[in-house]
């Protein structure tokens, strides 16, 4: 009676497992010195083998399933910080998904190595081989997944570094803080900058705010939304908050928006603006006039 093909594949599969499990420290020997892992685990190579071990057992599990081709199988699952921890590494280097998937070629010919000298049952024996390669495939496929992930969350992380370094809050007199806006204003940056202008009002004890949108191009209503939502914040954390640099140009854009400013303090200018809080404190400005040097 002919054994069905599906039946032979699985066949095939768990006794591929079988190997992986016989072979486990070997293989991970050799993995070990593979670029995927030698240039990440730096401080020992044992670290390397163990990580290398995690690997192993997933793909031991996966195969001992019958089913090498599925990227979502639970054997997996046990590897998959392993492999994010791995291809983050990759990634900060500069290697990009593709890169780091086809690394994997290295772990299948290290396997491929020991497999042939294995004594296989005579079914097995010739199919031994496809299989490993799908097996690694799917790995590949794994990898590249985590690959497209971490470039993900590393993009999220530069883009929230960048937004803060954009975003700076200044101290700019006892009692007074300020942060000056340049650039468009989007409902992210509007989020650091609610956050960090309130976490600089409650460190410094600051009871006046500045915004200043000298260097915000323009000023639509989802933007002036997110000016209003900054100052009622400020307002409930006990600062007063002022918004400054208002140029003619923006002025007029407010007006045409039907844009209604008149809950919120407003001055022309980050001077200005500075001045009016410091004289809300009790301290004079005067406006020194150049000395004129005679001739």
């Amino acid at each position: 009676m002919q054994v069905p093909k599906q039946a032979a594949e699985e066949a095939v599969a768990r006794e591929l497992g079988a190997f992986l499990a016989r072979r486990r420290e070997q293989i991970a020997q050799r993995w070990a010195d593979a670029p995927l892992f030698r240039t990440v685990f730096t401080v020992s190579r044992d670290e390397a083998v163990e990580a290398c071990k995690v690997v192993v057992d997933a793909l031991t599990g996966v195969a001992s399933s019958g089913r090498l081709e599925r990227v979502a199988a639970p054997g997996f699952d046990p590897a998959r910080d392993q492999l994010g921890r791995v291809v983050a590494a990759r990634a900060r280097k500069g290697f990009g998904p593709a890169q780091i998937a086809n690394e994997a070629a290295d772990l299948r010919a290290a396997t491929a190595e020991l497999l042939c000298g294995e004594d296989l049952p005579g079914h097995a024996a010739r199919e031994a081989l496809p299989a490993l390669a799908v097996l690694m495939g799917t790995l590949r496929l794994v990898l590249m997944e985590a690959a497209v992930l971490a470039g993900e969350e590393l993009i999220a992380r530069q883009r929230q570094q960048l937004l803060e370094v954009a975003t700076p809050v200044i101290n700019l007199w006892e009692g007074v803080v300020a942060v000056p806006l340049i650039g468009t204003l989007d409902s992210a940056r509007s989020q650091v900058v609610m956050e960090s202008l309130l976490q600089a009002v409650v460190e410094e004890r600051a009871r006046y705010a500045i915004l200043d949108i000298t260097g915000v191009p323009t000023v639509d209503s989802l933007v002036a939304h997110h000016l209003m939502k900054t100052v009622a914040a400020a307002r409930l954390m006990g600062a007063e908050c002022i918004v400054s640099g208002i140029r003619p140009a923006i002025a007029q854009t407010i007006v045409h928006l039907g844009i209604d400013l008149g809950p919120v303090l407003t001055r022309g200018s980050l001077a200005d603006a500075l001045a009016y809080a410091l004289a809300r404190q009790g301290i004079q400005v005067s406006w020194r006039t150049p000395d004129v040097i005679p001739r």
